[in-house]
């Protein structure tokens, strides 16, 4: 097991964070619905009491953004205060607390299968993260289970003894947020052996039992497609094998949140949270089954009231008839809802809300204290002294949405890994792309496919990876848009790819007929003379410096394009202008499981120009696997997560230089260019309409997938190409007015006929000064580039920099390679001694 030294560090809660007065017992008291309690239905004849938390709202409208603190500023935290951890007796009407903080939290609370002990998180006075807690229900005996500078919470009691939970200590940030990232964990019942089971390099929640023992949870990732529109019901065994999906990986819109088991029923039930989800947790109360298949419409059945739908969260479901949740009401509350007789709707009975809420506490997590059955125990399936798991694929035909595609065209698999993050500091990808990936992806190599469809071969354990069917030309043939992954010693195996579960196969059940099981798993081929981590300015622009800009450069621009290599705004002017001419063939953050060779290698203009389909420009075959390599890897423009700016440097926009030029912009520019888009030529602007631009796609979309136009107008009016940070002056704001006699394009005739023009001179002023200021920003692609602050503090807490490194001595590329490596897994001779 590779060693690593974490670094503590205690994190001062900023001075303006008011601690709210809690609620008094009186006041309690004085929420319960006594009309209720005397008509409970009969699930609750046996139940004497309830527990639930009284807790602060979350700030962040995000759903997961409740834990840790904002990577611009580790001084300011996403989690609340103040929380009360409360028993309410059913058959008195009794509150009673037992443990509340004014100045920590408490969450997520679980009753134990004897009915006896209540496990939650807690973070502590003074503290800035959660642990986990157990307490027995009287509110005695309370227990650490785990410690350390990690956020531990949203636990679960497993049928095993152990307990499985949702953690920051995987190490890594949201890669469209600047919250960090928490991924299922287990650890033993006193806290050891803490292993992590998910490699998800985005959010895992949730975490429930379903009766044959597997752990049900919403796992959130966009391999290659939208980043807010894919947060879906998968399970796993309780040692982290076996990870599929349950429901939802293709049904785009909506998270789904604390689901559990319906009992005596086959579907489970749940929180659909709407859109890219609430915060708290709420949404429509759901029923999620797979009886259909994974992705089904049928599979999912919101539940209606008389007068709609409801917003509700954290629900115990006694059966499908009968639940008990808590609902966003004014104030908050818990209910009991029950389906109607006479019809198939259901009513919200009020249980309890806080009374005078002027502090606007909201209560959530209500728990029965009563005994129930464990749950199956699932049989280990991974072995901890293996460094990789093997994959087979039966027949990679067998697939969907194969069009086109002819039995024996797929001769390869292409391997990709996607990477975690560092850092992160908003909801954009920032210098990664342009409305692309929101992640760097690794080129890890590639494996044979057997002329009747099957492979098998070995995985690296415990890493998130992706693959990339490849014809004879290498070119992709389709990309498999989410991610898999094996635990150590994991055999796992799939029909094909995105296929359906209710479909079968002839070859399944006779491996005789298997040609790759015939032969040992094949070991992933690397492919040499390519970064495995492409970046755009290190390896594709001297690709196009060579074949490109003799035509391509800004005294030239046949085409009206500059390949040069420039910097614009974040990006250089050759990466925006290929992207925003669909020259590159990435997943432009659209949607899931797109047609073959739409994506990747096959769908990339550019790589068809260089071999020989423009102007009989051929680029070497070294050459061309570079650029083939930047392409499958998702095609970044920045090849390194140190490269991704802070707030202050994101603030470092030409807005700097429209400020100091809006009176000429407005007097010579804007009678053409009017702000409105109403004038003779289009705006010049930051961002367009994208919204507009959905529309006349004429297609599904993506919520925020990267929309090109037939001759587009972000082409040329965008600031990202009429701003050259390189060369001020060769700036296309400043040239296209300027006539050509004065060195200009003459673009915008009477403009500028000289550069002696006042206007110009104070354009060109300010071109110098915002270079000035973006050089001083030393944001990627700036001659003075170096990481920030924040990625040096993150990567001191995970104990791979000293804190007092110098920011210009920091190579990001060589140290993400390292953070990376953190997470290889190699067996420890202890588990390679218990796996004998």
């Amino acid at each position: 097991m590779v060693k690593y030294k974490v670094v503590l560090s205690c994190i001062v809660l900023q001075a303006s964070v008011i601690f709210a007065a809690l609620p008094s017992t009186e006041t309690l008291n004085s929420g319960v619905f006594p009309e209720t309690l005397k008509h409970l239905p009969p699930e609750f004849d046996t139940l004497k009491e309830i527990i639930f938390v009284q807790r602060g709202r979350y700030a962040d409208p995000h759903w997961y953004a409740n834990i840790g603190y904002f990577c611009d500023d580790k001084d300011d935290p996403a989690y609340t205060t103040g929380a009360q951890l409360c028993k309410l007796n059913l058959k008195t009407g009794h509150v009673t607390v037992l443990l509340e903080t004014a100045q920590g939290c408490i969450r997520d609370p679980k009753v134990h299968y004897d009915a006896e002990k209540i496990l939650f998180a807690w973070r502590k006075k003074g503290l800035p993260n959660y642990n986990l807690y157990e307490i027995n229900v009287d509110g005695s005996n309370i227990r650490q289970i785990t410690s350390g500078p990690f956020d531990d919470y949203e636990p679960e009691y497993l049928p095993d003894g152990g307990i499985v939970f949702v953690s920051t200590r995987a190490r890594r940030w949201v890669g469209c947020w600047k919250t960090q990232v928490g991924t299922i964990h287990r650890c033993n019942s006193d806290g050891t052996q803490i292993e992590m089971l998910s490699c998800n390099i985005e959010h895992d929640n949730t975490p429930s039992v379903l009766p044959n023992g597997k752990i049900l949870y919403m796992r959130w990732e966009y391999v290659d497609r939208s980043q807010v529109e894919f947060h879906h019901l998968w399970t796993m065994n309780p040692d982290g094998s076996n990870q599929e999906i349950y429901y939802g990986n293709e049904v785009s819109w909506g998270v789904f949140l604390s689901c559990r088991p319906v009992p005596n029923d086959d579907r489970v039930m749940g929180i659909y949270s709407p859109g890219h989800g609430r915060n708290d947790h709420y949404g429509l109360l759901s029923f999620f089954s797979d009886r259909y298949g994974p992705d089904d419409p049928r599979g999912l059945q919101h539940i209606e009231f008389p007068w709609g739908r409801g917003q509700l969260a954290d629900p115990w479901i006694f059966n499908a008839n009968t639940i008990l949740a808590a609902e966003e009401h004014s104030p908050p509350r818990l209910v009991i809802v029950t389906r109607n007789k006479n019809d198939k709707t259901y009513t919200p009975h009020a249980l309890y809300e806080i009374k005078n809420n002027s502090e606007k506490w909201i209560t959530q997590s209500p728990r029965p204290i009563m005994k129930r059955a464990r749950e199956q125990v699932v049989v280990k399936r991974s072995d901890p002294a293996h460094a990789t798991g093997t994959q087979i694929v039966v027949d990679i035909y067998n697939s969907q949405k194969l069009e086109g595609i002819q039995r024996g065209d797929i001769k390869k698999l292409l391997i990709i890994e996607t990477l975690p993050k560092p850092v992160n500091f908003s909801g954009v990808p920032d210098t990664l792309s342009w409305l692309g990936s929101f992640n760097l992806e690794r080129i890890l190599g590639t494996v044979p496919v057997e002329p009747d469809g099957s492979a098998y071969f070995e995985l690296p354990a415990n890493r998130p990876v992706f693959y990339v069917a490849l014809d004879e030309n290498d070119l992709s043939c389709k990309r498999m848009q989410s991610f898999t992954s094996v635990m150590p010693g994991e055999t796992m195996s799939c029909i094909g790819c995105h296929n359906s579960r209710n479909h079968s196969h002839t070859n399944l059940g006779d491996t005789r007929q298997v040609a790759a099981l015939q032969r040992p798993p094949s070991a992933i081929t690397p492919i040499e003379g390519v970064h495995d981590v492409p970046d755009f300015m290190r390896d594709v622009q001297p690709v196009l410096d060579t074949y490109c800009i003799e035509c391509h450069n800004t005294t030239d621009r046949k085409g009206r394009l500059s390949l040069e290599g420039d910097m614009g705004a974040t990006y250089s002017i050759s990466y925006y202008s290929l992207a925003m001419r669909n020259q590159i063939g990435d997943g432009r953050n659209g949607l899931g499981n797109q047609p073959p060779r739409s994506l990747g290698s096959s769908a990339s203009p550019l790589l068809r120009k260089l071999e020989g389909e423009h102007h009989n420009v051929k680029a070497s075959r070294a050459d061309w696997l570079k650029v083939w390599a930047w392409t499958e890897a998702a095609a970044p423009f920045c090849g390194t997560y140190g490269g991704l700016r802070n707030l202050k440097q994101q603030n470092t926009k030409v807005g700097l230089f429209a400020n100091k030029t809006g009176a000429v912009l407005h007097t010579r520019c804007n009678t053409c260019h009017r702000p409105d888009g109403q004038g003779t030529q289009p705006r010049l602007a930051v961002g367009f309409d994208w919204e507009q631009r959905r529309k006349l796609m004429n297609r599904p979309t993506g919520q925020h997938e990267r929309l090109v136009l037939k001759d587009d107008p972000a082409r040329y009016f965008s600031w990202d190409v009429l701003m050259n940070a390189s060369r001020p002056d060769q700036s296309a704001v400043l040239l296209a007015p300027l006539a050509k006699e004065a060195g200009g394009w003459g673009m915008c005739p009477d403009v500028f006929k000289s550069r002696d023009d006042v206007g110009y001179r104070t354009m060109s002023r300010a071109a110098v000064n915002w270079q000035t200021q973006w050089r001083k920003s030393r944001a990627f692609g700036s001659p003075d580039f170096q990481v920030n602050h924040q990625y040096r503090r993150e990567m001191a807490r995970f104990g791979l920099l000293p804190e007092d490194t110098p920011l210009n001595q920091i190579d990001p590329y060589q140290t993400d390679q390292r953070y990376w490596k953190m997470f290889h897994y190699h067996p420890s001779p202890l588990s390679a001694a218990v796996a004998r």
